[in-house]
């Protein structure tokens, strides 16, 4: 079957984020709160967080934040609900949230929720089921879903809900693996997976996998590393991830590795970047690969972090 590069991908993460001038960190730039929080979640999920400097990482997430209480995806950038949440990952995973005003964040979230239930992503007023989920987990985490009427968030992801089991990103949209994840996420963070057609779903969801093994978002795509996050969180939060074959889903994500210098890749051969190798290892730790730390399907936290953060284990 092949063997995760445990310590190539590790370094790899960590040259990425020293290197300032290289492409990928460039392109990166706009999103960089995204990419701390793929590629921090994937040193813990490799057993290898301890490679890095927390009060560093905490200082620069803290410099990232507005006034408004929502954070930018990078120093200067304007905040956006899918940067604080990220936000509120990394400081999650480095159990640094008392560094928090949990007041001012949970308000800066709870002002983006619309009338009909809805979240905008800013103050510019797009609404997407992404910024639903972000809204549910990251208030969640903060212990402050009161803050909103998580009534009439479901209703809204409810709406989002089409004929063939999927959901778009807006009612009538497309159904889409992302945003599948991110309503039923939101559902099962917010206790309402029964109102879910789980059949008629993970019917829709299964047949996502193709021949290599791999899994596509939508039909008639290729496959993509990243589906097998998408897809398999879901699979797993609705109890019907048996409807797939784990061990072909397993070798296509090994085949997506730079074996030499690490990272993983949409598909085998093509270039690695984090966000890859993030949903590359963590679709790994979905499918309970040997030696790496369990993760959350509905938080995408490492299960402990989640643990001490409701049980304080």
């Amino acid at each position: 079957m092949g063997e995760l590069e445990v310590d190539k991908h590790a370094r790899y993460i960590l040259s990425v984020e020293k290197d300032k001038d290289s492409f990928e960190s460039v392109v990166m730039e706009h999103l960089r709160m995204n990419g701390g929080y793929w590629g921090l979640t994937t040193l813990d999920l490799l057993g290898k967080l301890q490679t890095i400097d927390p009060d560093e990482v905490v200082s620069w997430v803290m410099e990232c934040q507005h006034e408004s209480g929502g954070f930018g995806g990078n120093i200067g950038h304007d905040p956006h609900i899918l940067y604080t949440l990220s936000a509120v990952q990394i400081l999650a995973l480095l159990d640094r949230l008392d560094v928090l005003n949990i007041e001012t964040v949970s308000n800066y979230i709870a002002r983006l929720q619309n009338e009909d239930g809805s979240f905008s992503g800013d103050m510019w007023g797009e609404v997407d089921t992404r910024f639903s989920y972000a809204a549910i987990c990251c208030l969640s985490l903060l212990n402050c879903l009161d803050k909103i009427s998580v009534e009439n968030a479901v209703r809204y992801v409810l709406s989002c809900k089409n004929m063939d089991g999927g959901f778009g990103c807006t009612p009538g949209g497309e159904s889409h693996a992302g945003q599948i994840f991110c309503c039923v996420g939101a559902l099962a963070i917010a206790g309402s997976l029964h109102l879910i057609d789980r059949d008629l779903l993970g019917w829709w969801l299964c047949e996502r996998q193709v021949k290599s093994g791999g899994l596509n978002g939508r039909p008639e795509k290729l496959p993509d590393v990243c589906y097998s996050w998408w897809v398999l969180s879901s699979l797993i939060m609705i109890d019907r991830v048996h409807w797939i074959d784990k061990e072909k889903l397993v070798r296509f994500i090994l085949d997506c590795q730079d074996k030499e210098n690490g990272g993983i890749s949409d598909r085998p051969d093509d270039a690695v970047d984090v966000f890859h190798t993030y949903f590359g290892v963590a679709g790994l730790s979905l499918l309970e690969y040997p030696g790496l730390k369990a993760i959350d399907p509905a938080y995408a936290l490492p299960v402990d972090v989640v643990n001490r953060i409701f049980i304080g284990k």
